[in-house]
């Protein structure tokens, strides 16, 4: 999502018995900023005018500003899969035998095992580790 207030974004497709899918936004703000019922209003109209009211997000969760470090997903039918993304924070890593300090992420899957292995999901993970690893390839 390209609002000026928005750092990050993700979104899911939750099902609704009534209207089938509901989609449903997690934003985390760019700092500085503090969640407020007219920010909301204001980042949810602009998704739907730049996506269109048929696929622009009903619901907006911020969990940036609760300070999440991990989150862990439910997965609801039909969706198979899920994968939460914490927000960055500094963390000690042991780096060829010397103690230093990187920016690190956690990047959790729920998977129903009836649709994917767990081979599957780990190789999801260790791409997505990948690519954070180098982000200019992004």
């Amino acid at each position: 999502m390209e609002h000026p207030a928005v750092a990050e974004a993700g979104v899911i497709g939750r099902p609704d018995p009534v209207v089938g899918a509901v989609v449903k936004a997690f934003v985390s703000l760019r700092p500085g900023l503090a969640p407020d019922a007219p920010l909301k209003r204001e980042i949810l109209a602009f998704a739907r005018k730049r996506l269109g009211p048929a696929v622009a997000p009903r619901e907006m969760t911020n969990l940036g500003d609760q300070g999440v470090e991990a989150v862990f997903g439910v997965i609801y039918p039909p969706q198979v899969a899920l994968v939460g993304l914490g927000r960055v924070t500094e963390r000690p890593v042991a780096v060829d035998g010397m103690l230093t300090v990187h920016p690190t992420v956690t990047a959790t899957l729920a998977a129903d095992h009836r649709a994917s292995d767990g081979a599957t999901g780990a190789r999801l993970l260790t791409a997505i580790d990948r690519l954070l690893q180098r982000p200019e390839e992004l």
